[in-house]
């Protein structure tokens, strides 16, 4: 981390950790502190805000109403109340964030007197600390059309959370009222989960720069409103806005990021009639546009030193558009989401776009193994370079891929949930659900974090273990998302299907808990009490709230039950939960159980294994192992083209001065190519005959008793290269590159060819083959050498034959590597 001290970090992220607000700066208040604040929901023109509630065919009613409208009938006087949906509503001291357009119940009632009080900004802000308490405020969005109601921005599927359309209030920005005040406070659109993790490593990180949209309407500023924001952002909260017309990043934002990449890279892709706007996007112009203006912004703040590290799918582009302009630059590219096999991310018609975008980058960095190789095989596959282990190998660089696990801040997250208020919310939770099993999960409302097949699992549970009905409750908390993404989610008709069935007048077993019906210390009480933790994602990086569960676990020691398909899950720390396929409800229903019946030895067991792993791979951990290894990658590279640009063509003026005074001389001579040039219509050993002027030329320097000469070759032992050793007898001979050598003959000994990979293994030469095989049956022209170490898959056309054979075997032989790096 000393190496890092000395260079500024330039991190581009779509939103900036912190934006212009208009108004006065004011503390915000407890219930204005939603839980998760994410990235932005935008809504169409002239459209009104809709509050993000659970729909069916009509608003999903609570418990509440429902006892309410039973008791306008004929219900007996003597029917008990029903307690409120919300397990904090009966806890009146509480003023939660009440929305006025909303069309059911508030989950939030009466208060009493007695309930803890969330007063404390400090304590209270969002999951993983992303942009802590959010005050709710007037944007600095302007609609360019007079009248018309703000257009929001839609709500992002990354893995950071929504933010309440709520707190996104309209305000207009008149451009010509030079006095209206304005503010900066924390961006609830930014990615938290990256802010959290800088954060972190605090002092140690002495200098950076955020570069990133301010999340709002910015085409009715003046340029003197921009200039001062730009002023004061940059001196007071190290950050660079970019500036994107409303329109273009609407189209790049809304349509090719959420309609086009966020499905691809989560094995979404869409049927008809969607298929159109995925495959022919012409928003893709828009995309482009947008990182062309955050690239431009980038390098007119360069300076030498500095190291650029670019975030996330919305940026795919920008590490090319960079090298291109700086080529000597330390540039990262860490993707926070997952990456799809290769078969999913070829559908894109921009995949060769976007994937030299991000191969202009020296270290890209993705959350699991599994992720990094599906990049390194995808470009196997469409670009047809070579892809290592370690990396990618480009004609003149190389780019690391490697895997670095995002955490969380271990630290902060234990002070915060050590506060009196989150005991005194764990207290009134234990009272509340006093005798019953709380199951407890967190997600977007949207069809890939698998919140319905959460429900329809947790309805098997209760049909399988009917002892549980009545005494195990589901409380779901709900991140941000529009109405049509819920709908989408299907998740309102299983959970109105689920409640009709087991609800009582005093028990309602799916509880919905919108990020803004609760505060920071109320979801930590909540993770605290929880006798399990359900993450049901179809796809998903890493899932840092599992993280902050084990650690809010520390007492109770209560099991996880994580997807399979999740990116913690690939981690074996991480295999100590409760692993589902999220398919199988009745795999999921088994799970909860067992996580219900679970000995305290077990799951204490359990637990030690996911608290090892959550404190190690640390959101520290993260920032300072991304940073070194991509300062570290960037040297690399700059050594490897400085070594590469010292090789020149031969100056033969130069050198034959010094060749004719040396004293021993060794000459490495390249035989195919330079010496020789094969005709590869003539496949026959037998035909190769050494051309005279070569032999001529390897005798009359072997003769020179100064001179010691090999010949470099990649051809097989024996044959052809026979043929030179017996024409050139003086000559040293290398076959296969370097896995043969044929020795030169001394005083007392004959030459022989010695083996360099007697020891090696070269049982994988019948799979290759069998691969080989294959691809030269289906491609005319194409033929397999096989060799004593090495196989060589051949293709020749006629120059002048149509290029499209060419295209079409370059094609096989991509697809040929990606089969044999699989094996």
């Amino acid at each position: 981390m000393n190496s890092l001290r000395s260079h500024r970090v330039i991190i581009a992220s779509l939103f900036l950790p912190s934006t212009a607000v208009l108004g006065d700066s004011t503390p915000p208040s407890p219930d204005e502190i939603a839980v998760a604040p994410g990235p932005p929901s935008f809504l169409h023109p002239n459209s009104t805000l809709r509050p993000p509630i659970l729909r069916a065919a009509g608003p999903l009613r609570s418990i509440v109403e429902d006892l309410r409208d039973k008791s306008r009938q004929i219900t007996p006087a003597a029917t008990p109340h029903a307690e409120p949906t919300n397990p904090f509503a009966s806890f009146p001291g509480l003023t939660l964030p009440q929305n006025p357009n909303s069309s059911s119940t508030s989950l939030v009632d009466a208060l009493s007197a007695k309930a803890p009080q969330d007063n404390d900004p400090q304590t209270s802000g969002a999951i993983n600390g992303l942009g802590g308490p959010q005050k709710r405020h007037q944007t600095t969005h302007q609609n360019s059309t007079a009248g018309q109601t703000r257009v929001q921005r839609r709500m992002s599927r990354s893995t950071a959370a929504r933010t309440s359309s709520r707190s996104l209030s309209s305000t207009r920005l008149d451009p010509g009222l030079h006095g209206t005040k304005w503010h900066i406070e924390s961006n609830p659109h930014c990615n938290g989960g990256l802010k959290n993790a800088v954060d972190s490593v605090g002092s140690r990180l002495r200098r950076k720069l955020w570069v990133g949209t301010l999340g709002a309407n910015t085409d009715g500023f003046r340029e003197s409103l921009k200039r001062n924001m730009e002023w004061r952002m940059r001196d007071n909260y190290d950050s660079l806005p970019v500036w994107i017309p409303d329109a273009e990043f609407a189209s790049c934002y809304d349509e090719f990021c959420h309609q086009v990449l966020w499905p691809c890279l989560h094995y979404a892709i869409p049927d008809a009639p969607k298929t159109k706007s995925f495959y022919e996007s012409a928003s893709f112009k828009q995309y482009v546009a947008v990182n062309q203006r955050f690239a431009d912004a980038i390098v007119a703040a360069y300076a030498e030193g500095d190291i650029i590290w670019v975030n996330d799918y919305h940026l795919m582009l920008l590490p090319a558009l960079l090298r291109a302009r700086l080529s000597t630059a330390p540039i990262g590219f860490f993707m926070h989401v997952a990456f799809p096999s290769s078969e999913i991310f070829r559908c894109l018609s921009m995949r060769e776009d976007l994937l030299r975008g991000l191969l202009g980058a020296d270290l890209i960095g993705f959350q699991t193994a599994n992720f990094a190789r599906h990049f390194r095989q995808t470009v196997s596959r469409i670009l047809a370079v070579e892809a290592l282990p370690k990396g990618v190998q480009l004609e003149d660089r190389f780019v690391d891929v490697s895997v670095f696990p995002m955490g969380i801040d271990v630290g902060s997250l234990t002070e915060k949930k050590r506060d009196p208020l989150v005991a005194d919310w764990v207290s009134s939770l234990r009272q509340r659900y006093a005798g019953m099993k709380i199951i407890v999960g967190r997600d977007k409302l949207d069809g890939i974090q698998g919140v319905r097949q959460k429900i329809q699992a947790f309805e098997a549970f209760l049909d399988k273990y009917p002892e549980y009905q009545g005494k195990a409750v589901l409380i779901q908390v709900a991140l941000q998302t529009t109405e049509e993404n819920e709908i989408q989610g299907g998740v309102a008709d299983v959970v109105s299907h689920l409640n009709s069935r087991f609800s009582t007048l005093t028990y309602q077993p799916v509880v919905f808990l919108h990020t803004q019906d609760l505060t920071f210390s109320q979801y930590l009480a909540l993770l605290m009490v929880a006798d399990a933790f359900v993450v049901t994602s179809l796809r998903e990086g890493m899932a840092l709230r599992t993280h902050e569960f084990v650690e809010c676990q520390e007492e109770r020691h209560r099991p996880l039950i994580l997807s399979e398909f999740t990116g913690s899950y690939s981690y074996s720390g991480f295999r100590s939960c409760i692993p589902i396929n999220p398919w199988d409800k009745r795999m999921t229903a088994d799970a909860m159980h067992q996580a219900l019946t679970m000995s305290d030895d077990e799951a204490l067991s359990r637990w030690e294994d996911l608290h090892s792993h959550v404190v190690t791979q640390s959101a520290q951990a993260f920032v300072t192992s991304f940073l070194v290894r991509c300062l570290r990658a960037s040297i690399e590279h700059m050594h490897m083209q400085g070594d590469a640009a010292e090789v020149a063509s031969l100056d033969v003026a130069r050198v034959l001065p010094r060749y004719r005074h040396s004293a021993k001389r060794l000459l490495l001579i390249d035989f195919e190519g330079t010496m020789w040039v094969r005709d590869l219509r003539k496949l026959g050993k037998s035909e190769f005959v050494p051309p005279a002027e070569v032999i001529d030329v390897l005798n009359r320097l072997a003769d020179d008793a100064r001179n010691e000469v090999w010949l470099l070759s990649g051809l097989q032992v024996g044959g052809m290269l026979d043929r030179v050793g017996e024409a050139a007898p003086k000559v040293g001979i290398v076959s296969e590159n370097g896995c043969f050598i044929r020795t030169r003959p001394g005083r007392h000994s004959e030459a022989a060819w010695v083996s360099m990979v007697a020891n090696f293994n070269l049982t994988w030469k019948a799979a290759c083959l069998e691969i080989l095989n294959y691809f030269t049956e289906r491609t005319p022209g194409s033929f397999v050498e096989e060799r004593d170490a090495s196989i060589v898959w051949r293709f020749w056309t006629d120059p002048d034959e149509p290029s499209s054979d060419r295209q079409w075997a370059r094609r096989q032989a991509a697809e040929a590597q990606n089969h044999i790096f699989d094996r």
